[in-house]
C-alpha cells in the first residue's frame, strides 16, 4: 500500500485530508504542519509527501528544496495560487504535481501516481546524467593514462590503449579504474624523484662550492651552481603545485626553508671557512628531503617505487662521496671525513647491488647499472689525488659522470612499466 504523509498551513477551509486520502486507498503516515516539513517528512519517511498550501510561500518551497537535497520524495501539492511564477519555482524546488484548484477525492489516487512517476522518471534521467557524466569522466583519466604511457614508454597510443586493456583484465578492473592508478603512481613516482634529487643537488651545491674555493674549474662550477639552484627552485615548486598540501605541506614547508638558509649562503663568494657551515645546511636539507620521499613511498599509491628512491639514493651519494673527497683538502677533520667517506661508499655499493639483484630491470636499466658500477670505480680511484689540481679535475669529472647517469637512471625506474602499472 502507498504511503502518505499529509503536511498543510493553517486554514480552516481544508478538506478533510485523512479521511479523503483512507477512503483513496493510501495509508497515512501522519499529518501535521508545513512549518515542520523537512522534520516530519525525514521522520515517517513516506512513499509521497502530500501539502495543502493555498497561499505558497518562498520558506516552504526552500524547505521542498532542503528535503529534496537530502531524501528525495515524490511531492504531490494543492494550492489555490495559480501563478506560473510560483509553478516554475515549485518546479525548481522538486514539487511533482503542483495542482492548482483541483483538489477532488476522485481525483487523488491518479494525481499521486503522477507525483511517484515524475518523481521516477526525474530519477532515471538523474542516473543516466550520472552514468554519462562518469564515462566522460573515465574517457579522460583513460586519455591521460595513455598520454602518459605513450611518453614512458616511447609508444603509440593503440599500444598504450592495450596496456590499459591487458592490465584491466588481469586485475579484473574498469579500464578508467586502471588509467586512474597509472596517474595517480605517475604522480607519486615523479615526485618522489624530485625529492630525491634535492639531497643530491644539495651535496652537489657543496661539491661545486668546494671546486670553486680551490679555484680548480671555477667559472665551470659557478655555471653549474647556478643550474643546480634554479633545478631545486624548480622542484619545489612543481612538489609545492603536484602534492596535497593536507598530506604533505607541513614537509613541503620544511624542505623549503632548509633550502632557503642553503641558498643564502651560496649566494656570498666562496670562502673556505663556510664550507663546513655550508655542509651542516645541506645535510639538513638531506634530511628534509629524506622525510618527504619516506612519506611518499608509504602513501600506498605505487607499491614498486622504491627502486626509485634507491636509484635517486646511489645519485646523491655519488656527489657525496666527491664532496667529502674535496672537504679533505680545505682544512676539515680528515679523519671524520675519512670515515664519512667509508660509510658513504658502502651505502652507495649496498644500493647498486640492489638495485643489480632486482626484478625490476629492462636491458636499459641494467646497461646503466654496468656504467655505473665503473664510474663509480672511476671517483673511487680519484678520491686520493683530490688534494692536487689534476686530481680535483678528475674527481669532478668523474662524480658529474655519476650525477648525469644516475639521474638518467631514476628517471629510468620512474617511467618503467613495472612502477606505472605495478607489474
Amino acid at each position: 500500500m502507498t504511503t502518505v504523509l499529509l503536511l498543510k498551513t493553517p486554514d480552516p477551509g481544508a478538506p478533510a485530508l485523512v479521511a479523503d486520502f483512507t477512503a483513496a486507498g493510501f495509508e497515512v503516515r501522519g499529518e501535521g504542519d508545513c512549518a515542520h516539513l523537512v522534520r516530519e517528512t525525514l521522520r515517517a519517511a513516506p512513499d509521497v509527501l502530500v501539502c495543502w498550501a493555498p497561499r505558497p510561500t518562498s520558506e516552504l518551497l526552500q524547505s521542498v528544496a532542503t528535503l529534496q537535497a537530502q531524501q528525495p520524495v515524490p511531492v504531490l501539492w494543492f494550492t489555490q495560487d495559480g501563478g506560473v511564477e510560483w509553478m516554475q519555482r515549485a518546479l525548481e524546488a522538486g514539487v511533482h504535481a503542483w495542482v492548482v484548484q483541483g483538489y477532488g477525492p476522485a481525483r487523488l489516487r491518479p494525481l499521486v501516481h503522477l507525483a511517484l512517476a515524475r518523481e521516477a522518471h526525474e530519477r532515471a534521467l538523474r542516473s543516466r546524467a550520472a552514468e554519462l557524466a562518469d564515462k566522460l569522466e573515465e574517457r579522460k583519466w583513460i586519455d591521460k593514462a595513455k598520454g602518459v604511457l605513450m611518453r614512458a614508454q616511447q609508444v603509440g597510443e593503440e599500444e598504450a590503449f592495450q596496456l590499459l586493456r591487458n592490465a584491466s583484465m588481469q586485475g579484473n578492473q574498469r579500464v578508467g579504474q586502471v588509467s586512474r592508478q597509472v596517474i595517480e603512481a605517475a604522480r607519486i613516482a615523479q615526485a618522489i624523484n624530485r625529492a630525491g634529487q634535492q639531497r643530491m643537488l644539495s651535496q652537489r651545491l657543496v661539491k661545486l662550492y668546494a671546486l670553486a674555493c680551490s679555484r680548480t674549474e671555477g667559472a665551470a662550477a659557478g655555471a653549474l651552481m647556478r643550474e643546480s639552484i634554479q633545478r631545486v627552485e624548480d622542484n619545489l615548486a612543481s612538489l609545492q603545485s603536484d602534492l596535497s598540501a593536507a598530506s604533505y605541506g607541513d614537509l613541503l614547508a620544511a624542505a623549503r626553508e632548509g633550502w632557503q638558509a642553503l641558498r643564502q649562503s651560496l649566494e656570498a663568494p666562496p670562502r673556505a671557512t663556510e664550507l663546513a657551515r655550508l655542509d651542516r645546511q645541506a645535510d639538513t636539507v638531506v634530511a628534509q628531503a629524506n622525510a618527504l620521499v619516506l612519506a611518499l613511498e608509504s602513501s600506498g599509491a605505487a607499491t614498486t617505487v622504491q627502486a626509485i628512491n634507491v636509484a635517486g639514493a646511489l645519485r646523491w651519494r655519488s656527489q657525496r662521496m666527491a664532496k667529502l673527497a674535496l672537504m679533505q683538502g680545505t682544512g676539515g677533520d680528515k679523519a671524520a671525513l675519512a670515515a664519512a667517506m667509508e660509510q658513504t661508499a658502502a651505502e652507495f655499493e649496498e644500493g647498486l647491488a640492489a638495485l643489480q639483484q632486482a626484478p625490476l630491470s629492462t636491458p636499459l636499466i641494467r646497461s646503466m647499472l654496468e656504467h655505473g658500477e665503473s664510474a663509480w670505480k672511476e671517483l673511487r680511484a680519484a678520491v686520493p689525488g683530490a688534494d692536487r689540481a689534476a686530481g680535483r679535475m678528475k674527481l669532478a669529472a668523474a662524480s658529474e659522470e655519476l650525477f648525469e647517469l644516475f639521474d638518467q637512471l631514476t628517471e629510468a625506474y620512474q617511467h618503467s612499466i613495472q612502477v606505472l602499472m605495478g607489474g
